[in-house]
Parts: C-alpha cells; sequence; structure tokens
C-alpha cells in the first residue's frame, strides 16, 4: 500500500483551536462502516445509537506534564519531550535543539533547583535517552507543561481540557482525543440506559500522531507503548459478548489494546511486541468462543486495512491526520474509501479537525438508527 493513498487536504481553519464547551457540544459524524452512509449529529446524541448490553471501553491513562525546557552549558536553549520512562532515573525524550549529542550536559528550567540531565544515547532522528540528576516523575508539576500537538496554537486556559474526565494512570505526552467528548452527565445517562464502561490504559507516544514519511506503508515501523488491560475489563468484554452486547471502543488506542489482547490469546505475546498475560493462559474451549483474558506489557500492533477485527464492533474517534497510522487504523475499519469520502463530508459540513476537534462513530447498521 501507498502512504499517499491516505493523504487529504484540510483547509487550516478547520482544525479545532480550542475545545468546545461543555464537552458533549461537539459534533459527531456517524459512519455506517459497511454502507458508507453518514448521519450528522451531536455528540450527546451518542446514545441514539447504542442499546442496553453494549459495552464502551475507555483509555483512562492520564497526559503528563512532559514539555521541559532546558539550556546546554553554553546557553542554547532546548526543550524536552519526554516520551517514555525506561528506569527510576532514565528518560528517552524528543529533543528540540541543535548539538545535543550524547554526553550533552542540560540544565532544566523550572521552579526546581539543580536539575539537570545528560544524554546517554542517542536514537534515530531527534530521539535521545536522558538520565536526570534525580526522579523526575515527581517533579513534572514544577518544571513541566502541557505538550499540545504543534497544530495548536492558542493557549489552552485550563490544563484538565486536554484530560479526559476519568484520566487515572500518569504517563501518557499526548491525551486519547476521543474521550475528550464525554461528560459525567451523559455517562450516567448511558448507564442508566443498560450501558456499560470499562476501562484500560495505553500510554499514548507521539508516534501515534506523527505522519508516516515512508512511501509504503509496510516500510514504517511503529513504535511501542505500554498497555494494560485489567481483569475487571476483560470480564466485561466477555460477558458483554456472551450477551450479545457489542464492544464499542472509544479510540484509536482501546483499538489497538483490545485487539492486542485478542492476539495475545490467539498468537501468542511475541505476536505483539511482548504483550503477555496476566492470568494463566485460558481453556481450549474458552479461546474457541473467543473469550479474552487480561494483558500488560508493550504493543506494536500496527493495524493497517486488511486487518481481521476480533474484538471491536464500533469505533468513537477523533478526525486524523493526513498520512498517519491513525487514518489507516479507521480506514482499515471502515474502508478506506467510506473514510476518506466521510472526511470529504465532513469538511463540507464546517466539521472541526483534530485533538479539539469533532467526533466520529463508526459502526455497522448507522442508517437503520
Amino acid at each position: 500500500m501507498n502512504v499517499s493513498d491516505f493523504d487529504y487536504d484540510l483547509p487550516p481553519e478547520l482544525i479545532a483551536q480550542t475545545p468546545l464547551e461543555p464537552r458533549d457540544a461537539s459534533r459527531l459524524l456517524a459512519l455506517d462502516r459497511r454502507t458508507g452512509g453518514v448521519l450528522h449529529r451531536q455528540f450527546r446524541d451518542l446514545a441514539s445509537f447504542l442499546r442496553p448490553g453494549d459495552l464502551l471501553v475507555m483509555n483512562e491513562t492520564r497526559v503528563i506534564r512532559a514539555r521541559l525546557k532546558a539550556r546546554k552549558v553554553t546557553g542554547g536553549a532546548v526543550e524536552l519531550l519526554m516520551l517514555r520512562r525506561r528506569a527510576p532515573l532514565t528518560w528517552e525524550v524528543l529533543v528540540g535543539g541543535k548539538g545535543v549529542h550524547i554526553g550533552t550536559h542540560l540544565d532544566i528550567e523550572g521552579r526546581h533547583p539543580n536539575l539537570s540531565a545528560v544524554v546517554m544515547e542517542e536514537r534515530e532522528g531527534p530521539r535521545r535517552i536522558v538520565q536526570f540528576s534525580e526522579p523526575i516523575t515527581p517533579l513534572l508539576d514544577a518544571v513541566g507543561q502541557t505538550p499540545l500537538p504543534p497544530y495548536i496554537h492558542e493557549p489552552l486556559a485550563d490544563g484538565e481540557r486536554y484530560q479526559t474526565i476519568y484520566a487515572k494512570t500518569p504517563g501518557s505526552a499526548a491525551a486519547p482525543t476521543a474521550g475528550l467528548h464525554f461528560t459525567q452527565s451523559l455517562l450516567e445517562s448511558l448507564k442508566a440506559m443498560g450501558v456499560r464502561a470499562a476501562f484500560l490504559t495505553l500510554h499514548v507516544g507521539l508516534d501515534t500522531f506523527a505522519p508516516v514519511n515512508e512511501d509504503r506503508v509496510e516500510d514504517h515501523k511503529i513504535h511501542r507503548e505500554w498497555c494494560q488491560l485489567p481483569r475487571e475489563t476483560a470480564e466485561a468484554i466477555n460477558v458483554a459478548r456472551e450477551g450479545g452486547g457489542r464492544v464499542i471502543a472509544v479510540g484509536t488506542t482501546s483499538v489497538r489494546v483490545l485487539e492486542t489482547a485478542a492476539r495475545v490469546v490467539t498468537e501468542g505475546a511475541h505476536k505483539v511486541g511482548g504483550t503477555r498475560p496476566l492470568s494463566l493462559p485460558i481453556a481450549k474451549e474458552a479461546r474457541a468462543r473467543g473469550f479474552i483474558q487480561p494483558v500488560i506489557g508493550d504493543t506494536d500492533l500496527f493495524i493497517t486495512p486488511g486487518f481481521k477485527f476480533q474484538v471491536v464492533h464500533g469505533l468513537i474517534t477523533n478526525f486524523h491526520l493526513p498520512r498517519s497510522t491513525l487514518l489507516m487504523l479507521v480506514s482499515a475499519f471502515a474502508g478506506r474509501e467510506n473514510i476518506l469520502a466521510a472526511y470529504e463530508a465532513a469538511k463540507a459540513e464546517g466539521y472541526r479537525f483534530y485533538s479539539f476537534g469533532d467526533a466520529m462513530l463508526i459502526m455497522d447498521g448507522i442508517n437503520a438508527q
């Protein structure tokens, strides 16, 4: 497949710069993944597409204040974007600035004196492994800033608007933005009608949102992200599926964890970047019925057209950047032609795109609702 097959033009004025209030005031484009038909609604109308017994699966990761400002000994300004903790003092980061090589000493700016870091290893492009002078995680409120995507140019008055209302486990460099549309009242109304919610964790790295620069999709290497599907969520999924309910993933990150868990059951941990079961292997007859078990670890699952989904029946997601792995994932779920046609319909209707933009619901039978 050519990466250019997942390209489209977007007028800059359609890139949302600020979040809407209230959260569920955003628009919702409902796409039938079989027919390509679309309906235009508000996100607060989500209940009209769901039914008792359905299960929403949400990513409860929390964005950390992962953007750090620093200076080299020579005085040159450097910016660090923390991607992943490797050890108590060691992190993988993205570096903005010139001349940052192995051995470079960086003084971290902020409300914590004498905090510094040293570059221990150079990775591809701007990636570096750095070691801090003391554990950085407890200090992020004093020295870090919320890392907004580069296409957002307006300052964010309230950092909590780049968190979901159910964000719990710190570790992400970016928000799982599909969940930003939910309010507590919407979740309570869905629960009252018999739609349950369950939670998992995937700590989002920037690779999730970055454009693919290779010419062929098959040549792109997706980086690993840490995830966990807990026991209670696995049980909720199995109960929902046994009862005829649909599993609705809230966000592409939830899709990757759910489908990673399915592959761990059917193919083994070595197939998905080292993700491993949290419990003993499930019985053969349970595996045959498609039961999911809890998992934890890294996933490098790259979902592209042709992928066979084993768990997810529906997907709530935002509108994604051209040439991105996320656009490839939703194209795998609904068909590339359907997705690109829906994007054109959204543009014509003036939908807001990307992290603070409007939402899509993708599932079967939309036109029959």
